[in-house]
């Protein structure tokens, strides 16, 4: 299958003409809509959700993923192997998190694209690659090392909101491995304790929780964490003493 990771919206054109080039060119191979709605040109923010929201994907599975403020510019087009998985779009810190968390990691860059839009290369670079990887499982680009990564010093752990959910939910960039099960969090000066779930506090109740991804999220039980602590996608998150 292929998965579409992207920022271009739920509205618009955008989706609907690269997976036109999927369909043409990858035909009846699979195209889900894993994100479609990360934060605009914040590629921060989807380098944190990219690792955690993959898990799970079969074996094969080609990831097409566009955040990409810089198209049209120098910066390269790349493929990474990741863990069995393909990985395609533009080189701009968004495999980051990927690629330092792999156990196995092939990487390769994209030859310089010719000849196409200067302002779409989701559409007319990186959609035809991916068709193709899940056509026929090869790809013909110059081979790059892995030893290019990492090439950010963003922290391992982000301590900041990085996707608001259809619910108002706060998500961060934190595993929630990396935290204490009784830890005590606090985001616009608000302090907030663990639940396992949303049933599990009252009604109204602000709390953290890890969520089916693995990562940290801040929820309200009936509410909207955006609402209630202004939450926005930057919004740093602090970790306050395990006991308070």
């Amino acid at each position: 299958m292929i998965v579409l990771f992207t920022d271009f919206g739920l509205e618009g054109p955008y989706i609907g003409q690269m997976e036109a080039v999927l369909l043409q060119q990858a035909p009846g191979v699979p195209v889900i809509k894993l994100f479609s709605d990360l934060p605009a040109c914040n590629i921060q923010a989807a380098a944190y959700l990219l690792p955690a929201y993959a898990a799970g994907f079969p074996l094969g599975t080609v990831f097409l993923c566009v955040v990409d403020p810089g198209v049209g510019s120098d910066r390269p087009g790349v493929v990474l192997k990741a863990d069995g998985c393909w990985f395609v779009g533009p080189d701009e810190g968004l495999f980051e998190l990927l690629a330092r968390r792999a156990r196995a990691l092939e990487c390769r860059r994209l030859p310089r694209a010719q000849g196409v839009s200067s302002s779409f290369h989701g559409r007319d670079v990186f959609a035809p690659v991916a068709a193709r990887l899940a056509r026929d499982g090869v790809l013909d680009a110059d081979v790059e090392t892995p030893g290019r990564y990492p090439q950010t010093d963003w922290p391992d752990e982000l301590f900041q909101v990085v996707y608001i959910d259809h619910y108002g939910n706060a998500i961060s960039g934190v595993r929630a491995r990396a935290l204490e099960a009784d830890a005590l969090l606090a985001i616009n000066g608000q302090p907030l304790r663990a639940a396992r779930t949303f049933s599990d506090v009252p009604e109204g109740e602000a709390f953290w929780y890890p969520n089916s991804s693995g990562l940290v999220e801040i929820a309200v039980n009936r509410g909207r964490a955006s609402e209630v602590f202004g939450a926005r996608v930057g919004m740093p998150i602090v970790l306050r003493h395990p006991r308070g």
